[in-house]
C-alpha cells in the first residue's frame, strides 16, 4: 500500500507516454491482492452473522471514496484549475493558471498519494497479526476474541441434526453458544489426539456437538498458513468459478462509475455545460446514495442469516437503475441523475456479500484464503468496462455502454439464482445420503470425513471420492466437502 501510494505520487512527474504506462501497471499490480488479503485478515475476527456489515463497511468505502474523491476533485479544480502547456497564460477564472504553477491533476495525485503512505504505514504498527496481540485488549478480551471465533467455527461444522427414522427428514437446528462446550483456549488435555478413541460409540443425541480431534490450540485468529489440500480442494470446486462469473458481471456497473461517472455527468445534458469541477460534485451524491443502501443491504444480510436473496434483490435494484437509465432522454436530466442514484444504489451490493458467503461456507482458513484469491479476480470487470466507455460514446450520453451493462447484470442475476438452486440441490442430496448412513458413520463422516457414499447413491460421488485421490490426496473431505455439511443460502 506504502508503495503504490508512492507510484500515485510519482505521477507529478510524468511526461512521456511510457512513463505513465510503467506506473498504472505498477500501482495495479501493487493493489491486486489488497482487497482478497484484507477480506481474509477481516474473516479471522468476525463471525459468520456478523461479517457482512463489516465487510460492507470497508467495501462501501469505495463509495464512500467516490463521495470524498468528488467533493476534493471540485475543490481542487476550484482552486487550481487547468494549466495548459505552452507559454499561454489566462486569469483562474479562464481554466488555466500562469506558467510553472501547480496543475490541478498534480495536485490531486500529491494529496491521494501521500495520504495513501501515511495510512499504510500507520496500519502497519496498529493492526494486530491476531487477536491474541491486540494491543488494545485485556488479557480476559484476547482470550474471548478468540473463544468466540472457536465457538463459531464449531457451530459452523456442527449443528444438531435430528434424523425422523420413518420419513428420512432432516430437521438441522444451529446451536445456541450456551449450548456449545465451554473449553478455554488453552485446553490441551480435552483434546484427543487417538483417532481410535474417536471413533468410539458416542451415546448422546444424535449430532450434539462435541470436540473435534482436529481442534488446535493455535490462535485460530492467527495465519494458518496452506497446504496442499487446501489449494487443490479451493481450485477444482466448481462453486467457485460460477461466483467468479457473476461476480465479474455484476461489478462492472461499480467498476466502471468509480472511473467513467464524471464523464457521464458531464454529459447529462447539452444544455448545462457542466465544468470538470461541477462535474465531479455532483458525482458525490450517487456515490453516498450506494455507500447508505449497501449497509442496509449488509445489515439485512446478517440479521436474517441469508447472502443469496439480497444479492438477487440488490441486483434487481440495480437493473431497475440501468434500464431507466437507457429509457431516459439525454434532455431529461433531472430524470436521468435519479436514475444514476438508483443505479448507483445498487452497484456496491452484490460483490460483499458474495465474499460473504464464501468466508460464511468455507471453514478453513487456507481454503479460504484461496477461494477469495480468485473471486478478487473479478477485477477483470475493470477491463470489461473501460473498453465498453469509449470516447466514441461520449456524443449520444454513452447510452451503447448503458445498454451492454444491463445485460451484463441480467446475466448476473440469472447465474446467481441459479447458484441459489444449485446449493438447494446440493443440500438435499447430502440429507438424503446422510439419512443413509448409520449413526456411527454419521459422527465419523461429521469428524474425520472419509465414511464411503452409500451404495444407492454411487451415482453422486462427491469431489474428494473423483479427483481427491487420483492427485495423491488422502481420502478424507474436510470443511465443506463433508456429506454433513449444509451450506447457507
Amino acid at each position: 500500500m506504502s508503495l503504490w501510494g508512492f507510484c500515485t505520487l510519482l505521477h507529478i512527474w510524468v511526461r512521456k507516454r511510457w512513463q505513465l504506462v510503467l506506473l498504472r501497471v505498477a500501482i495495479a499490480t501493487l493493489e491486486a491482492g489488497f482487497y482478497p488479503t484484507t477480506v481474509s485478515y477481516l474473516s479471522l475476527f468476525y463471525t459468520r452473522y456478523e461479517f457482512a456489515v463489516r465487510l460492507g463497511f470497508f467495501y462501501g468505502q469505495s463509495a464512500v471514496a467516490g463521495v470524498v474523491g468528488g467533493v476534493l476533485s471540485w475543490a481542487v479544480f476550484r482552486h487550481f484549475p487547468q494549466h495548459h502547456d505552452g507559454n499561454e497564460t489566462s486569469s483562474p477564472g479562464s481554466g488555466a493558471t500562469a506558467e510553472g504553477g501547480w496543475k490541478s491533476w498534480e495536485v490531486l495525485f500529491m494529496i491521494e498519494g501521500c495520504i495513501t503512505m501515511a495510512v499504510a504505514l500507520f496500519g502497519f504498527f496498529w493492526l494486530p497479526h491476531s487477536a491474541e496481540t491486540a494491543w488494545f485488549f485485556s488479557p480476559q478480551e484476547r482470550e474471548w476474541a478468540e473463544r468466540r471465533i472457536r465457538l463459531d467455527r464449531d457451530q459452523t461444522l456442527h449443528a444438531t441434526k435430528h434424523y425422523d427414522n420413518d420419513t428420512r427428514n432432516v430437521a438441522i437446528h444451529p446451536l445456541e453458544p450456551e449450548e456449545l462446550p465451554r473449553h478455554s483456549v488453552n485446553d490441551d488435555e480435552e483434546t484427543i489426539d487417538d483417532q481410535a478413541q474417536l471413533l468410539e460409540p458416542i451415546h448422546t443425541t444424535p449430532f450434539r456437538v462435541r470436540k473435534m480431534s482436529t481442534v488446535s490450540t493455535m490462535s485460530l485468529t492467527a495465519d494458518s498458513g496452506l497446504s496442499r489440500h487446501d489449494i487443490v480442494s479451493a481450485v477444482m470446486q466448481y462453486k467457485i468459478w460460477h461466483l467468479l462469473i457473476c461476480n465479474i458481471l455484476s461489478a462492472i456497473p461499480a467498476t466502471a462509475f468509480s472511473v467513467f461517472l464524471p464523464l457521464v455527468m458531464k454529459q447529462l445534458s447539452p444544455r448545462l455545460n457542466l465544468t470538470p469541477a461541477a462535474s465531479n460534485l455532483l458525482s458525490a451524491p450517487p456515490f453516498a446514495f450506494g455507500a447508505v443502501v449497501l449497509f442496509l443491504f449488509t445489515r439485512w444480510s446478517d440479521r436474517t442469516h441469508r447472502r443469496l436473496i439480497p444479492i438477487l434483490w440488490g441486483l434487481a435494484l440495480l437493473l431497475i437503475g440501468l434500464t431507466l437509465t437507457v429509457m431516459t432522454p439525454v434532455e431529461s436530466y433531472v430524470l436521468r441523475y435519479l436514475s444514476l442514484c438508483v443505479l448507483l444504489s445498487g452497484s456496491f451490493i452484490a460483490s460483499p456479500l458474495t465474499v460473504a458467503w464464501l468466508t460464511n461456507n468455507t471453514p478453513e482458513p487456507g481454503k479460504r484464503a484461496i477461494l477469495l484469491g480468485i473471486n478478487g479476480w473479478g477485477n477483470l470487470a475493470g477491463v470489461f468496462s473501460a473498453l465498453l466507455f469509449t470516447p466514441e460514446d461520449e456524443k449520444d450520453g454513452y447510452v451503447r455502454p448503458f445498454f451492454a451493462t444491463l445485460v451484463c447484470v441480467g446475466l448476473a442475476f440469472a447465474g446467481f439464482a441459479v447458484f441459489r438452486m444449485m446449493l438447494i440441490r446440493e443440500n438435499g442430496r447430502r440429507d438424503k445420503i446422510v439419512a443413509e448412513m448409520s449413526e456411527e458413520e454419521r459422527q465419523r463422516e461429521d469428524i474425520i470425513g472419509d465414511v464411503e457414499v452409500p451404495s444407492t447413491f454411487k451415482g453422486t460421488r462427491t469431489f474428494w471420492d473423483t479427483v481427491g485421490s487420483s492427485l495423491g490426496l488422502d481420502g478424507a473431505r474436510r470443511g465443506d466437502d463433508k456429506l454433513t455439511y449444509q451450506y447457507s443460502l
